[in-house]
Parts: structure tokens; C-alpha cells; sequence
């Protein structure tokens, strides 16, 4: 499956199962339907996390949920300031600021492509 895509389908499932309310719908809207930027940051952001695992010979796997959450978090803002001339601060906000149900999601997303790269074939 395209990396992309992954880190999408597991954004949309952190959201669903971590955001307190009816989330925006923004932030559930399918593959197809997100915006360029966003499905190029997601691709770059899975890359980033794979490779991370595999220059550690995946001994990244051991990491807090906490840490594997903000290396997520902090490639994601990395991305933003590439494609946001001038981002709002809550996309950019440092981990401390994020919303908890931000936080749960973007650990999901790690462990996640964890998940997808130790699978057969990936």
C-alpha cells in the first residue's frame, strides 16, 4: 500500500477513535479527497518514519509512545513549513501544546508504519 495512504487511513482512525466530539471533517476526508500538500506530507512523513526504523535496525521499536508521537508530530511540522508560507501556530505548536487526542493519533501513526513495514513484502 502507498505510504501515503497509510499514514492517512491511520490519521482518520486516531481521529475517530481519540478526538472528544464529532471531529471537523477536515480531518476524516478519504484519500482521494485530500489536498496535494497534505498527501505529498503524508507520504514524506511515512517515509521519514520508516526509514527512522530501519537506519535503527528497528530498535526504534522501542521507544515511549510518548517519543514515537513526537517524532510523528515533529515531522509533520516540518512539512507544514514547507507547504504553509505562514502557518497558524497551533499547526506548528510544539508537543506540549498539541491536543491530547493529537498526541494519541500521531503515536497511532508510528506504530502504524511499524506495523506496515514488518509485514511480508513491505
Amino acid at each position: 500500500m502507498d505510504g501515503g495512504k497509510v499514514f492517512r487511513e491511520a490519521w482518520i482512525a486516531g481521529v475517530r477513535a481519540h478526538y472528544p466530539g464529532e471531529p471537523k471533517p477536515g480531518y476524516v476526508v478519504p484519500w482521494e479527497d485530500t489536498p496535494t500538500w497534505e498527501r505529498e506530507s503524508a507520504a514524506a512523513v511515512f517515509g521519514q518514519v520508516r526509514d527512522f526504523l530501519r537506519a535503527t535496525g528497528g530498535a526504534a521499536s522501542r521507544l515511549t509512545r510518548e517519543q514515537k508521537g513526537r517524532f510523528v508530530a515533529l515531522c509533520w511540522t516540518g512539512q507544514i513549513y514547507r507547504h504553509v508560507p505562514d502557518p497558524k501556530p497551533s499547526y506548528v505548536a510544539d508537543w506540549a501544546d498539541l491536543p491530547e487526542w493529537q498526541r494519541e493519533t500521531d503515536s497511532d501513526i508510528f506504530e502504524r508504519i511499524e506495523r506496515e513495514i514488518s509485514s511480508p513484502g513491505s
